[in-house]
């Protein structure tokens, strides 16, 4: 056999093979998870709800987890130290919160999802009660997502956070995510607390905020976010604490894994 025919030979026999790999199932990409597991810890220099004030401008320790299914369906659990129960309220117990919520979320389309739920906001062994009344708090929520930007509505079922004859308290608001590139977003938001039944509305209040996110990567993220309000003293500044929606600055950092 000269050169010339092996050199053939070896050719086709590489043909024969190549034909017989491209008919064979490629591997199967891996199936997604039924159910995924997540836990986050976090520390935050000012820890504000709806830009108010919860920890009278201190530090807070944070810490959540949260279980997804792949139909939609989710749970999970968060908590923070607390100071607003002692320092506003006047009562003698009531220094962490233990949220605990449940929903489903989905797709409407290729732009538009949704996300329905409830949550409860627990404050273990507060003594708000012996004042006003008990600082616990249950809502129930729905947002639409549509793009980079969100609309959502969360009503108490209830008295909320420690406020007489407040049942069906609400809260809407509207954010949209920027992505800035290089790890970095940034996120406006505006929102209206409306608590019923408060002399002169004055429960009433309109909050901004603008956050500037970063994604370190690895599960670490950080964030720093200005706040502001239209809170009035007259309901959100008690003895010798600031007004707890004035405007201010938050840093945090957060570790998901």
């Amino acid at each position: 056999m000269n050169f010339k025919t092996k050199s053939i030979l070896v050719l086709a026999t590489a043909l024969v093979g190549t034909a017989a790999m491209s008919q064979t199932a490629a591997p199967a990409a891996p199936a997604a998870p039924e159910s995924t597991l997540s836990f986050n810890v976090g520390v935050v220099s000012d820890y504000r709800f709806r830009s108010v004030s919860q920890t009278s401008f201190k530090p807070a320790l944070q810490g959540g987890v949260d279980f997804a299914h792949a139909s939609g369906a989710y749970i999970g659990a968060w908590a923070s130290n607390v100071s607003w129960i002692k320092d506003y309220v006047g009562a003698t117990d009531g220094t962490s919160e233990v949220d605990l919520y449940l929903g489903y979320k989905g797709a409407i389309s290729a732009d538009l999802a949704f996300d329905i739920g409830v949550i409860t906001y627990q404050y273990p062994g507060n003594t708000a009660d012996k004042v006003l009344v008990n600082a616990n708090t249950t809502e129930v929520y729905g947002a639409l997502t549509y793009g980079i930007a969100t609309v959502k509505y969360s009503q108490s079922t209830g008295n909320f956070i420690a406020n007489p004859n407040s049942s069906g308290s609400s809260y809407l608001e509207l954010a949209a995510t920027f992505d800035l590139g290089s790890g970095f977003s940034l996120t406006p938001h505006v929102g209206r607390q409306t608590i019923p039944n408060q002399a002169g509305n004055a429960g009433d209040y309109t909050d901004f905020s603008l956050a500037l996110g970063k994604d370190f990567g690895g599960g670490l993220t950080g964030s720093l976010t200005a706040y502001s309000t239209d809170a009035k003293d007259a309901f959100y500044k008690v003895g010798t604490f600031d007004n707890l929606g004035k405007s201010g600055l938050s840093v945090g950092v957060k570790f998901a894994f």
